[in-house]
């Protein structure tokens, strides 16, 4: 198999373990946050406001996780910086 060939199946598969790895964290974090979130809503319905602000900053915070997974698998595929070593030689 030539070079380039082996870097881009390396960088394909990559991307995909990033994404799918990457996206099982936040998503099962998510869902634990939410359901505690809407536990804490049903005990103290006073303090809803307070709780879903809390909420949504904190899955803005999880969220991030797989977001920057997205980020590294898009660099891999499209912006791979090792094309051009493997290009030029």
């Amino acid at each position: 198999m030539e070079t380039s060939a082996l870097v881009a199946v390396a960088s394909i598969v990559t991307a995909g373990l990033t994404i799918g790895l990457g996206s099982i964290g936040p998503a099962l974090g998510e869902g634990r946050a939410l359901a505690q979130a809407l536990s804490a809503i049903a005990q103290q319905p006073d303090e809803t406001n307070t709780i879903t602000r809390t909420l949504f900053v904190g899955m803005a915070m999880v969220e991030s996780t797989a977001i920057y997974c997205f980020v590294v698998s898009m660099i891999l595929i499209f912006a791979n910086p090792f094309w051009n070593h493997f290009v030029s030689s």
